[in-house]
């Protein structure tokens, strides 16, 4: 205790030349702008005209009261001790948001967590506690923040109080939900992720429709009205009609825009508790402040809000309710966001004036200042004086959780905590879900409208295969019908549909796009591995079918195969296949993977290794392969693509060998293709790429089980192996 007493006096005497002496109590009034010509004036949000003309006082005692009427949920404040470092302020605070005009009040929930651990095997270096015996709680229309340096738990924390903590991890201690013990319902609380998961050809309008739609059950019309409500509560009116992305003619939505859009994705089911993991993340100061006002606002309907931040400005700070401050797992403070200042102020850390509190905070709980440290005496022993920064971290941390464990304040939270937990309120009921066919209706035509918007999902691709088909088929084209053209005319189908299905590599940007929302909308049970699939399927039929259609008309005709249109038909409705099952193998890939440039070089390999067995244990005139690559001849689809189609192209036929002897189409195929004789193989083989495009989506569906779902990718998981290994 005495290192620690004397390392806080060191850092007390060095702050003090930039601030107020240490005896000072802080001022609520910590927002500080040098105006031009003038001396130095402190601002606040007070002279805004958006907030309310009467000034609540942070004095003011604060609790929960629950009570049920007329059938409804609904939490009225009561009277709880307050924080006693808060009455010292003896300050004004930042006055409330008024209730937003046309918004829906909300029957907000009171969150208490108890003595709350969190282990991850294998998260941390030297302890698998990632939150260590954490006391808080969040009170209905109030804001409360989880505020840390990185890996300092605040993520998890914040997963570990809305239920959704991935398996690997246990969690020790209770939670409680209006007083009683029980997770949170579907539909009853919303959960942000910190980046953007959007559509980017959508406009914000859209995008939130569709959202309703996959969330809510009852009619479409009725969930209009959400959807606006929604846009209203997030400031969205201007963008409503705007894409997400933009397009080459019109810029998206900027980063803050997005990730207000992110919320109110959430906000369509009109949730009691919103839970939103760094909501500033890739924020300007300008897009942070106008997101934590309209989230002010979004609170005064009675909402209750739980977020993380890293960082903030002043202004923004002083928007918060209630803090929660995490280093390395532990909880160092939890009160009133003033309250916080005079902690540091009574454990010997004044925050200076001109210095941002959350600046000031994680100064001093962030121990990845101590290399910045040697680094800045180092300098200043070459160059003279540079800093006057010499607390030691561990030392600061130490202090500040023994000063706030034997405070007042830490008692005041478990006086808070105990009154809030003795008495059970309504309890938050699971609102209903629309049903599996009204899902799969709703991302096939969701999906339909995307692939028809983004060039390059399919038109580009449709592009280059009919460039394609020209360039094979000019070269091809002219050939005869006699025996000595059976040899080029295997090359010329072997050459289209091995390159064809190459180009399937241009859709992989829009297939990534795909599975990232959908992992989204899966972690927030909006959708499903079935619905995701089915939907997929259905909306990619349309598409492939042009592909497949345009393409082989100009590849047939150009290159002159057989008349019939039976036989023409099958080549369309064999490349079909092919397209179909080369399709699910990208999306087996991408699942896999989750990664553009890993999943791209996988593809170009995967395709060049079954083209090349293909070829070499097919067509008798090659020579001979690797002994490896004749069982993939047997898994690739390129074989009993193009061997259908030669079947098809010479079913029936017959070739004069002199000037009596004949020999039919299969024997005159058989010595340039490995072909069967059996006059139903074409069908045979148009069975196999019908099991196979299936067998890839069973795969898909099970890559989306096991390793989406886990919000992990099997690139990510070898690489993090072999860090473990060495």
């Amino acid at each position: 205790m005495e290192e620690i007493q004397a390392h806080s006096d060191n850092y007390e005497s060095s702050s003090s030349a930039a601030s107020s002496p240490p005896s000072r109590v802080p001022s609520s009034n910590f927002f500080y702008l040098r105006k031009p010509g003038g001396s130095r004036q402190p601002i606040s949000f007070e002279d805004s005209p958006d907030w309310e003309e009467n000034i609540n006082n942070h004095n003011t005692d604060v609790g929960v009261r629950v009570e049920e009427r007329g059938g409804g949920d609904s939490i009225n404040t009561a009277t709880t001790p307050a924080s006693p470092s808060l009455s010292k302020l003896n300050s004004v605070s930042l006055r409330s948001p008024p209730f937003p005009e046309g918004a829906r009040k909300i029957a907000g929930a009171s969150i208490v967590w108890k003595d709350l651990t969190v282990t991850i095997k294998g998260k941390r270096k030297y302890s698998d506690q990632v939150v260590k015996s954490s006391n808080g709680y969040a009170l209905p229309g109030t804001m409360t923040v989880i505020m840390g340096p990185g890996k300092s738990g605040k993520s998890t924390l914040l997963r570990a109080l809305s239920g959704r903590l991935d398996v690997s991890a246990k969690t020790y201690g209770e939670v409680y939900v209006n007083g009683a013990k029980s997770s949170l319902q579907y539909g009853s609380y919303g959960f942000v992720e910190r980046k953007n998961t959007l559509i980017g050809s959508l406009t914000v309008r859209e995008f939130l429709y569709y959202s309703a739609l996959l969330q809510l059950p009852g009619f479409f019309y009725q969930k209009k009205s959400v959807v606006e409500d929604a846009i209203h509560a997030m400031s969205l009116g201007e963008y409503a009609n705007k894409l997400i992305g933009g397009h080459c003619c019109m810029k998206g939505l900027h980063s803050g825009e997005k990730r207000r859009v992110s919320i109110a994705r959430e906000l369509v089911m009109r949730p009691q508790v919103l839970f939103i993991d760094e909501p500033l993340y890739h924020l300007d100061s300008v897009s942070a402040l106008l997101m934590m006002v309209t989230l002010k606002r979004l609170a005064s309907t009675g909402c209750t809000l739980i977020f993380t931040i890293y960082q903030s400005s002043t202004e923004v700070f002083g928007l918060y309710d209630r803090i929660c401050l995490l280093s390395n797992g532990n909880t160092l403070f939890f009160g009133e966001t003033l309250a916080c200042l005079q902690h540091f102020s009574n454990a010997g850390f004044p925050c200076p004036i001109m210095q941002s509190p959350s600046d000031h905070f994680l100064r001093a709980i962030n121990t990845d200042f101590d290399r910045i440290i040697a680094m800045c005496k180092t300098w200043q022993d070459e160059n003279g004086d540079l800093s006057n920064i010499n607390m030691d971290t561990a030392v600061a941390i130490r202090t500040l959780e023994e000063t706030y464990r034997s405070s007042s304040d830490a008692s005041a939270v478990e006086a808070t905590m105990l009154k809030l937990t003795e008495r059970e309120g309504p309890s938050l009921k699971s609102k209903g879900k629309a049903s599996s066919a009204t899902r799969i209706a709703v991302l096939t035509w969701r999906s339909l409208l995307v692939m028809s918007r983004e060039w390059k999902y399919y038109w580009l691709r449709l592009i280059l295969c009919l460039l394609l088909a020209s360039c094979v088929g000019t070269s091809f084209s002219g050939l005869g019908h006699s025996l000595s053209f059976v040899g080029t005319r295997v090359a010329a189908i072997f050459v289209f549909v091995s390159f064809a299905s190459l180009l399937s590599i241009v859709g992989v940007p829009a297939q990534l796009k795909e599975v990232k929302v959908y992992a989204c909308e899966d972690s927030n049970q909006h959708s499903g591995g079935i619905v995701f699939l089915t939907g997929q399927i259905l909306a990619s039929f349309p598409f492939l079918f042009l592909i497949s259609i345009s393409s082989s008309l100009v590849f047939y005709f150009l290159a002159g195969l057989r008349n019939g249109f039976g036989f023409m038909m099958y080549f369309v409705l064999n490349f079909f296949m092919c397209l179909l099952v080369n399709e699910g193998l990208v999306l087996v890939v991408v699942t896999a993977l989750q990664d553009m440039f890993w999943s791209i070089s996988t593809l170009v390999f995967v395709h060049a290794v079954m083209m090349l067995s293909a070829g070499y244990f097919r067509i008798r005139s090659a020579l001979p392969g690797p002994v490896w690559m004749y069982p993939v001849s047997y898994i690739a689809f390129h074989t009993y693509s193009i061997q259908g189609l030669l079947e098809n192209e010479y079913d029936g036929t017959s070739f004069a060998v002199g000037q009596v002897r004949t020999i039919s189409g299969y024997q005159a195929l058989q010595n340039v293709y490995d072909v069967s004789p059996d006059e139903y193989s074409k069908w045979r083989n148009l069975l196999i790429l019908s099991l196979m495009a299936l067998a890839y989506r069973l795969l898909v569906f099970l890559l989306l089980h096991f390793r989406v779902k886990k919000n992990s990718s099997l690139y990510r998981f070898l690489c993090c192996k072999l860090k473990m290994n060495d």
